[in-house]
């Protein structure tokens, strides 16, 4: 049987460009490292519409700024207090919520005080409905994803307790776990409690250090605070972002649509000037917000583990192939007992298949993901700083020892605690055919 160093034995070619020497591997792209010969072959990711592009466009601009000054500095991103620009935004964010807060007394009065006329309070029940889907509320549990609490496990939350105390915070209250390449905390219930979510497709392709640097950047979020996730800020976007699906023009199918894309053509691009203003006046905060989470998550996995977990999240399409493949290929769901245990063994291998397949990755995939990533600006979403410089300003500020270390017993009991969530997302993403 062929083993995976094998199949990927990386073989010797000339580049066509300059003739420098090039590894040619199977799975892999082939590319001079020497002139970037065939370095990005792939399309540029295509943008998902007007105010996705222009959101990349800005946390690009600022995500450049905030590197450079990081990187004259010599040192890590530090925090700084609410500026013009913040209080500007809330001030726009309290003007968002009032207009909702007035649609909501328009509609108290139209019930109320039109009563005798049997019509005026139809209007009003509509409007009421209208403003309760665009009023702020409280966070809530991602659905249908495994939830842990502390009783459930008590390692994973005392590994979590610790990485916040080392970046200057508390632990959080629940963690939720989905199938995604990728990590993120919020908050949930009128209470405000903590839940931290993990992908596990990014989540089990990282070392125990890599983990705990992705642990103290999520829970750097809470240490060092973030402008747009404030309750004020995030309804107010939230908000806006209802009125502008709401306020879409509908096909012209009729002259009645006619008459109704007209009626919504001022409303709609002031709700869109409202929305790009409150993104130009919180993005650059934002941007920053990311560098100081980046900077905790080195100070508590240490530097090396933070900038190997940037090159972790440049993996992403190939984590996605991965899982992809795995639900097309997976047993078909009869078969009686044999196809049973194929089914199982399915599961029980899914993501380990996918931690080897990501550990055999070479680190000249690595490197030229690293120069694609320079060139398209990769970032983790619209709002995030691209990468490459996420990455650039880890190395730049001095090394910081693992302030957490995760050592081999800790690891084990987490992935057992970790192991019944781990099989339920298995099962999500292995796909059984019907009878």
């Amino acid at each position: 049987m062929e083993t995976v160093d094998e199949v990927d034995a990386p073989q010797v070619r000339q580049c066509p460009e300059c003739g420098a020497t090039v590894s040619v591997h199977a799975r892999f792209v082939s590319w001079c490292a020497a002139c970037d010969w065939n370095v990005d072959p792939g399309a540029p990711d295509p943008d998902r519409g007007r105010l996705a592009a222009y959101r990349k466009r800005l946390a690009r601009r600022y995500g450049q700024q905030l590197a450079e000054e990081i990187e004259r500095s010599g040192q890590e991103a530090r925090r700084v207090g609410p500026d013009g620009s913040t209080v500007l935004a809330f001030g726009v964010s309290l003007l968002v919520h009032s207009v909702s807060g007035g649609l909501l007394l328009a509609a108290g009065l139209l019930i109320i005080g039109g009563w005798h006329t049997r019509i005026l309070p139809v209007f009003g029940i509509v409007l009421l409905i209208a403003v309760a889907t665009l009023l702020p509320r409280p966070g809530r549990l991602p659905k249908g994803a495994p939830v842990l609490y502390r009783a459930d496990a008590p390692r994973l939350f005392e590994l979590i307790d610790e990485v916040g105390a080392a970046v200057g915070t508390t632990g959080v209250h629940a963690v939720a776990l989905d199938t995604a390449h990728n990590a993120w905390v919020s908050t949930y219930g009128i209470r405000n409690r903590r839940v931290m979510c993990l992908g596990a497709g990014l989540w089990e392709v990282l070392s125990p250090q890599e983990r705990v640097a992705l642990l103290g950047h999520e829970l750097g979020h809470f240490a060092n605070g973030d402008v747009r996730s404030s309750f004020v800020m995030h309804g107010a976007l939230r908000t806006l972002a209802r009125w502008y699906y709401f306020l879409v023009p509908h096909p012209l199918d009729s002259l009645l649509d006619l008459c109704v894309n007209t009626l919504v053509f001022l409303p709609r691009w002031a709700v869109y000037g409202l929305i790009v203003l409150l993104d130009g006046l919180t993005l650059r905060a934002s941007q920053r917000a990311e560098y100081l989470a980046d900077a905790g998550a080195a100070r508590a996995g240490s530097t090396v583990a933070a900038v190997t977990l940037m090159d972790r999240l440049l993996i992403g399409d190939a984590v996605e192939a991965h899982l992809r493949r795995a639900s097309m290929t997976a047993p078909e769901a009869s078969g009686g007992s044999r196809g049973r245990e194929a089914r199982e063994a399915a599961e029980r291998e899914l993501w380990e298949r996918l931690a080897a397949r990501i550990g055999s990755v070479p680190e000249s995939e690595y490197e030229r993901l690293r120069r694609v990533s320079a060139r398209r600006g990769h970032s983790v979403d619209d709002t995030h700083p691209p990468t490459h410089l996420r990455r650039r300003c880890l190395a730049s500020a001095g090394p910081h020892p693992a302030r957490v270390v995760c050592d081999a017993s800790r690891t084990r009991s987490i992935a057992a605690e970790l192991a019944p969530a781990r099989a339920r997302l298995a099962r999500t993403v292995i796909r059984y055919n019907a009878d």
